[in-house]
């Protein structure tokens, strides 16, 4: 039985080799991801039971996608198998001044077309202690934000910890249109994750004095936000990523968990990236890891900020490192020199 469940899109990944265009690639690398299987494959790497649940086609390119997870010991026997496509996403890698680019072509795909009969979150649930999603899976359709909506509900009810990472995707659906769906699902969550943006584009709720673009960041504006988010859904913690870009190549990022009416912000890092996707999603593995561990406060945020600087140089969406190696960095061992 699996003591975390994870529930969205697993998607193809194709990407041009080093730092090419789409415009100037004549091959693409193949591999997988998407933001709660990423989720699933830092955690079991972490040693934790979990369980990935999707839908994904019978054919042999689904049957790839089972396999990349099965391989990293993630449980794959609660994913429905049928509909006719497993989503692509196409991601160009920025350098210098040059941001990264994704295209998505996930239309039509298994897990889009899914409805609620396809999931038993009764049996899905069962042995389980904590569930975790993120704004993207409610966005693919709103038969996806009712299955949604059913599997917390059923979450709820059988007292799992409840965790969600807002990845407001402007692809995909408006301000608008997240803000009605998350309003409804943040009802039920515990704990909410997200970055500099999604607090503003999903409900409105900004820091002051901040300029995103610029990267300037005011650390007592994101205290406010999750003060304000907590009071206006009763979240056990609210979790903010701070992500300073001086390049598509190198940011600052740090990190902040607010819980009990404290803040707690990590060490910040400057990071040279190999790979910003799949980023915030380790830093969303190493959070629920460090709560579920018993942590303190502080040694959650820093758990949770180690993962994803160690993320951000590995190729591909999952984060393909160990609990050790992440409190190695945690505990201040950033030199990077070879181990021996």
């Amino acid at each position: 039985m699996s003591k975390v469940v994870t529930f969205g899109e697993l998607m193809l990944r194709l990407a041009p080799e080093y730092y090419l265009r789409f415009v100037q690639s004549d091959k693409y690398e193949a591999t997988f991801g998407g933001a709660e299987a990423n989720v699933a494959v830092s955690l079991a790497n972490y040693g934790m039971d979990v369980a990935f649940v999707s839908k994904l086609p019978s054919h042999e390119i689904g049957q790839a996608a089972v396999n990349s997870l099965r391989k990293f010991g993630v449980d794959t026997s609660k994913i429905v198998r049928g509909g006719e496509r497993v989503g692509i996403y196409y991601c160009e890698k920025g350098a210098s001044q040059r941001p990264s680019k994704v295209i998505y072509d996930r239309a039509h795909s298994s897990i889009a077309t899914a409805t609620t009969a396809d999931f038993d979150w009764d049996a899905i649930f069962e042995g389980t202690e904590w569930f975790h999603f993120t704004g993207i899976t409610p966005a693919l359709s709103d038969d996806v934000a009712a299955i949604c909506l059913e599997a917390c509900k059923a979450a709820k009810s059988k007292n799992i910890t409840i965790s969600c990472d807002l990845n407001y995707r402007k692809k995909l659906w408006s301000c608008e249109k997240a803000g009605k769906v998350m309003d409804e699902l943040c009802q039920y969550v515990d704990y909410l994750i997200a970055n500099e943006e999604d607090a503003k584009d999903v409900f409105g709720i900004e820091a002051d004095n901040t300029d995103i673009d610029a990267g300037k960041l005011n650390m007592d504006g994101y205290i406010s936000v999750a003060d304000k988010l907590t009071k206006r859904f009763g979240f056990k913690g609210v979790a903010i990523t701070l992500r300073e870009s001086l390049s598509a190549n190198d940011n600052y990022f740090s990190g902040l968990l607010y819980c009990d009416g404290k803040a707690h912000f990590s060490k910040r890092y400057l990071m040279h990236i190999v790979d910003r996707v799949g980023g915030g999603d380790s830093f969303g593995a190493g959070l629920i890891y460090s709560l579920i561990s018993g942590f303190d406060a502080q040694d959650c945020v820093e758990y949770a900020v180690a993962a994803s600087v160690l993320k951000h140089s590995i190729e591909g969406d999952y984060n393909m490192v160990s609990a050790a190696e992440v409190k190695t960095l945690m505990k201040g061992n950033a030199s990077g020199r070879v181990q021996r």
